[in-house]
Order: C-alpha cells, then sequence, then structure tokens
C-alpha cells in the first residue's frame, strides 16, 4: 500500500481498528485515546468531533495541535520497519502512533509508553 493510499483513508475507519487491538489484550479505549493525546495534542473532545468527521487519516496528523517533541525518543519496529528510519515525516508520525498502540497491546505500563 502506497503512503498516498495510508493518508487518504478515513480516520473514521481506521482508528477503531486501533481500538479493537488494544481491547483484545485487556487495554480500554481511554488507553488508546491518552496514547494518541499524548502523541498529537488532541484533547478527547477534538479526538472525538475528528471521529465523526470525514478527515483523512493524513490530515488528522497533519492538523494536529501539538505533536508531541518526546515523539522522537519512540523507538523499535512497526511491520518489520523501525519508526526511527522512516523518511516521509507524515508517514513517521502514524506509525508512532501505531508503535504506542502496539506497546499498550502488549502490556507496557502508560508511564513508559509515554516518555
Amino acid at each position: 500500500m502506497t503512503n498516498e493510499k495510508v493518508f487518504a483513508m478515513s480516520l473514521a475507519k481506521v482508528y477503531p481498528m486501533l481500538i479493537a487491538k488494544a481491547e483484545r489484550k485487556g487495554r480500554t479505549r481511554d488507553e488508546v485515546q491518552k496514547v494518541t493525546a499524548w502523541l498529537t495534542g488532541y484533547t478527547n473532545e477534538q479526538l472525538e468531533q475528528r471521529l465523526e468527521s470525514d478527515i483523512t487519516y493524513g490530515d488528522f496528523f497533519r492538523n494536529a495541535p501539538a505533536l508531541n517533541p518526546a515523539r522522537k525518543q519512540i523507538k523499535g519496529s512497526v511491520c518489520g520497519i523501525k519508526v526511527e528510519t522512516i523518511q516521509d515525516p507524515l508517514m513517521q508520525e502514524i506509525r508512532y502512533l501505531d508503535k504506542l498502540v502496539g506497546e499498550l497491546a502488549k502490556g507496557k505500563p502508560m508511564e513508559k509508553i509515554m516518555r
């Protein structure tokens, strides 16, 4: 799948998959929202508004109110690709969220996820 296809996907379709991944491992929607807020700066209200709109996944990250500077400390692989080596800045932001949700699903404590 090309980056442009990922960027054009609906947030309302992608985000529930992230929540489902965490919930399958005993984590909660609130925890996913908390790591999303930590990463992007969206409040829960803003996130819910975006989920009810037709915003794309790419625009969700492009318009993030306050990307957390500590996100650059996120290291490791998502789908076999190291997030710190991803060249496209927008794709890297998307993979940061994937990585955080993956850590959540693996049972990592919230304090360690939100560096």
